[in-house]
């Protein structure tokens, strides 16, 4: 009865308590569900320690408004390079690229399972992991080494062209909220280069 009495009390705090002190305590409640319970099964069940990405910039992005045949046009010359044709890229994963401030859903990158056109997120040596696509793979006797490249770069990074098996960190698969990403990233805006700062545009 007591058991019973007390999670009524919490509930009704977590729930239906309209005052300060229960908006206070909802508000720790969620961020300690989250951190603790979600953001571990979650990891456990992609079997990748971020199973969740915002991105933070506007490599990946295309314009919304404009036909895949025009942005094609626009981006032709790079792909080419690496014998990708127009009517494989449009069978991509996210064809369509994706926007800063968009959460993605991510899973284990098994590099064996790897193919060109795959998104992966890979360590980079920057303060946050990278998230581009796979462009070229090669086979060697230490494993798979991966090039990637951003839909919306002009080129390659020169940390992008030899990726290992040990940088991988995740596969995107599916963009599951478009911009909610914004509500962390305005916070950072200021401290970004002016480059980077604002909405994206297409190169």
């Amino acid at each position: 009865m007591e058991i019973k009495k007390t999670f009524k009390k919490f509930w009704n705090l977590l729930w239906k308590d309209d005052s300060l002190k229960g908006w206070i305590f909802s508000v720790i409640f969620l961020f300690i569900f989250i951190k603790f319970i979600f953001f571990p099964i979650l990891s456990l069940a992609t079997g990748t320690a971020l199973p969740l990405a915002i991105v933070e910039s506007c490599s990946m992005y295309h314009q919304s408004f404009s036909s895949y045949n025009n942005w094609w046009e626009k981006h032709e010359g790079k792909y080419s390079e690496f014998e990708i044709p127009k009517t494989q890229f449009k069978n991509f994963v996210l064809k369509k690229g994706f926007n800063k401030g968009d959460i993605l859903f991510i899973i284990k990158a098994k590099p064996e399972k790897l193919k060109v056109g795959d998104i992966i997120i890979f360590e980079a040596g920057r303060t946050n992991p990278l998230i581009h696509r796979i462009i070229n793979i090669k086979e060697t006797s230490e494993g798979k080494i991966f090039s990637t490249i951003g839909d919306n770069n002009n080129g390659q990074l020169s940390l992008e062209t030899s990726i290992s098996e040990d940088q991988l960190v995740g596969k995107a698969v599916l963009k599951i909220a478009p911009l909610a990403g914004w509500a962390k990233l305005i916070f950072y805006e200021s401290k970004r280069q002016e480059y980077e700062k604002g909405f994206c545009e297409e190169n």
